[in-house]
């Protein structure tokens, strides 16, 4: 039998954490207004498929067991900085001029719209903390089949559906031109935020394996 409480529940909370801005909104937002809707639309798919991948190991208890295992975390940990690092210096080094472009001129391609997308979800540390300790506080031990397929199947929907949005949205003409005005400016910044955070998750990553 289907679990309703513990469905609304862990799929509330994902969606309510989906919406706070983040890396993958970063990357979705950045995506749909650079190379347009399409590729848009694919990074959103390629979220909803990590997202799928997190509810996952959530669900057979290994998001926990993550958390929890020390040396694998961290590694996990530094690995996902250092992705993230690297997407912050592609977008500085994307557009050096900063001179105007028109919609749809950066585009990436579908597959790399959508791995990257699904990479950089998959690299944020603080995700697998939070579907961990939400997927272990909220659904009960003895969880019928029905909410173990629901509950992974629910969070991969809310996510999805979220970042197909932002892309849809955000692939409208108006933002796109001011997107193309200051391509420069909102690169640099979003690549400082993306370097940053990584920085940030590589280096604690590294200081709490040398402890």
């Amino acid at each position: 039998m289907l679990d309703g409480v513990a469905l609304f529940t862990i799929v509330g909370v994902i969606a309510l954490g989906a919406i706070s801005p983040g890396p993958s909104f970063i990357v979705v937002a950045r995506t749909a207004l650079a190379a347009g809707p399409g590729e848009g639309r694919l990074a959103a798919v390629g979220i909803g498929a990590a997202s799928l991948v997190f509810s996952v190991i959530a669900v057979t208890g290994l998001g926990v067991a993550l958390v929890y295992a020390g040396w694998l975390f961290t590694v996990l940990k530094v690995a996902g900085g250092i992705y993230l690092v690297y997407l912050g210096v592609r977008m500085w080094l994307a557009r050096r001029t900063g001179a105007p472009v028109e919609a749809g001129e950066m585009r990436v391609g579908s597959r790399r719209a959508f791995l990257s997308a699904m990479l950089t979800h998959l690299s944020n540390p603080k995700t697998i903390v939070v579907y961990g300790s939400i997927f272990a506080t909220a659904l009960p031990h003895d969880a019928s089949v029905a909410t173990l397929v629901a509950v992974p199947l629910g969070v991969t929907l809310v996510e999805s559906a979220w970042y197909l949005i932002v892309a849809t949205v955000l692939s409208t003409p108006g933002p796109q031109r001011v997107y193309a005005r200051s391509v420069g400016v909102v690169d640099r910044v979003a690549g400082t935020f993306l370097g940053g955070l990584g920085a940030y998750f590589a280096v604690d990553g590294i200081r709490a394996a040398v402890r």
